[in-house]
C-alpha cells in the first residue's frame, strides 16, 4: 500500500487568490519567550491551500461546510490525465467519468513548482464539463489548482457543481501521482456555518 499526501504545505510564500490575505502563521506564545509551550496564531481564508468548496461558497442559504456529509469526500477516487488541455472541456471526459468514483484532474498545473506566484492561465472546467460531471451524478471532482473555475468567469462552473451537490476539491498536488485508481480521505476542517476549509487530502493506491 502506497499513501500519496495530495495537499498543499502551508506556509508564507504560497500562492493565494488575488485579493486574499497571505497565509500567516506566527507565535501567539512560545517556550523561546518563556511560556511553557508552543502555540501558533494562523491568518487565512477558508480558501487556502487545499480546501474544500462547501455549496455555501456560491448559493446563499446552501449547505455549509459542517454539513457535507463525508462519503462525498472518501472513497474510490481516479486521477485522471488533462495534461495538455488548456482547458477541460465534456468532451475530454466523456467516456471516462465513473458515478460512483470521485475524478481529480491532473493538468498542467501539476508541473508547477510550491511557492510560485498565482497565475491566471490556470486550467479549469469548462461549464459544459461542469454540466457533464452534473448529470454523471458524481460526488466531488477535485483539481489541481486554486480554483475548479476559469479565472475571469469563476460564478457559472462553480453554481452548476455547487447546485448538483458536487463538491469542489481545490489545490491538490498530484505531481508525483500517476493515473489510475486509489482510494480518496479529504477531511475539511468543520468549522460551523462556513463556506469551505482548509483540508488534507490523501491518496491509497
Amino acid at each position: 500500500m502506497k499513501i500519496y499526501d495530495i495537499s498543499i504545505s502551508l506556509r508564507p510564500d504560497m500562492a493565494v487568490w488575488p485579493g486574499d490575505p497571505a497565509f500567516g502563521a506566527e507565535p501567539a506564545c512560545s517556550i523561546a519567550a518563556g511560556a511553557h509551550c508552543n502555540v501558533t496564531k494562523l491568518h487565512m481564508t477558508s480558501h487556502t491551500g487545499t480546501h474544500v468548496d462547501a455549496p455555501l461558497h456560491f448559493i446563499d442559504g446552501a449547505q455549509s461546510v459542517d454539513q457535507i456529509d463525508l462519503q462525498r469526500l472518501v472513497g474510490p477516487a481516479e486521477v485522471l490525465d488533462c495534461t495538455g488541455m488548456k482547458s477541460v472541456t465534456a468532451a475530454a471526459l466523456r467516456g471516462r467519468i465513473k458515478p460512483e468514483v470521485i475524478p481529480l484532474l491532473k493538468t498542467d498545473a501539476s508541473a508547477m513548482g510550491d511557492g510560485q506566484p498565482f497565475r491566471e492561465d490556470y486550467v479549469a472546467l469548462a461549464e459544459d464539463a461542469a454540466r457533464y460531471l452534473a448529470e454523471a451524478g458524481v460526488k466531488a471532482v477535485g483539481v489541481d489548482y486554486l480554483s475548479v473555475a476559469p479565472f475571469k468567469d469563476g460564478v457559472p462552473v462553480h453554481r452548476v457543481l455547487l447546485g448538483a451537490g458536487i463538491i469542489a476539491i481545490e489545490g491538490l498536488r498530484l505531481a508525483a501521482v500517476p493515473p489510475g485508481n486509489y482510494t480518496l480521505a479529504c477531511l475539511p476542517l468543520r468549522i460551523k456555518k462556513c463556506d469551505g476549509a482548509p483540508a488534507r487530502a490523501i491518496l491509497i493506491g
